[in-house]
């Protein structure tokens, strides 16, 4: 399978700066930045193809690409939460879109994948590699408003909040005298039913 590849961003971020600040119990403004900056190194650590969970947290989209046309279009990012296109590209190179009646998104406990209908068929593909290509929208849906905000789970949410105060009140690689843990304890416990198997 190819590594799938990122077509837009999140727009937002899990937790806020306000409520980071909340947690750390800041209410001045002289760290923004940095406490900012926390919020983005924790969120990369556990978000998309290359966090530990192998999800997506906030809204983003996505391209998959395949060789060839099968019946079960696996995704590897989760959760899915719609289709926003399958193209091809056919016998003569020129990038075509399957009709959205043609396919269904379906779940199971590998993860989200695209199925065809039984009465499709398969049309006849160019000889270049990734002549398959699904793009679809991923994580928790943002929750709409002004401005949006994020319908992460709060497990994940509270993760990235013990992140945020370990790094910020650790911010040396070394701290002599003291024994310092590199992950704040119950950040796997909060975590763990999270954590997806990679294929």
């Amino acid at each position: 399978m190819y590594r799938p590849v990122l077509v837009t961003p999140p727009t937002i971020k899990p937790v806020t700066l306000t409520e980071a600040k909340a947690w750390l119990d800041i209410g001045y403004t002289d760290k923004d930045t940095v406490i900012t900056g926390l919020i983005g190194a924790a969120t990369a650590h556990l978000d998309g193809w290359t966090g530990i969970l192998g999800r997506c947290l906030c809204e983003q989209t996505w391209r998959q690409d395949f060789d060839d046309f099968r019946s079960c279009l696996r995704l590897p990012l989760f959760p899915v939460i719609s289709i926003t296109s399958v193209k091809y590209t056919d016998t003569i190179g020129a990038e075509q879109t399957i009709p959205s009646e043609n396919y269904t998104l379906k779940n199971d406990d590998l993860g989200a994948y695209v199925e065809f209908i039984s009465s499709y068929s398969f049309p006849s593909l160019n000889t270049e590699s990734a002549a398959v290509r699904v793009t679809y929208l991923a994580g928790y849906a943002d929750i709409a408003g002004t401005p949006k905000t994020s319908s992460v789970p709060d497990d994940i949410k509270n993760a990235i909040a013990l992140l945020v105060r370990q790094w910020f009140d650790n911010p040396s690689a070394v701290n002599v005298g003291n024994i310092v843990t590199p992950m704040p304890q119950g950040v796997d416990a909060l975590l763990a039913k999270y954590r997806r198997p990679r294929f």
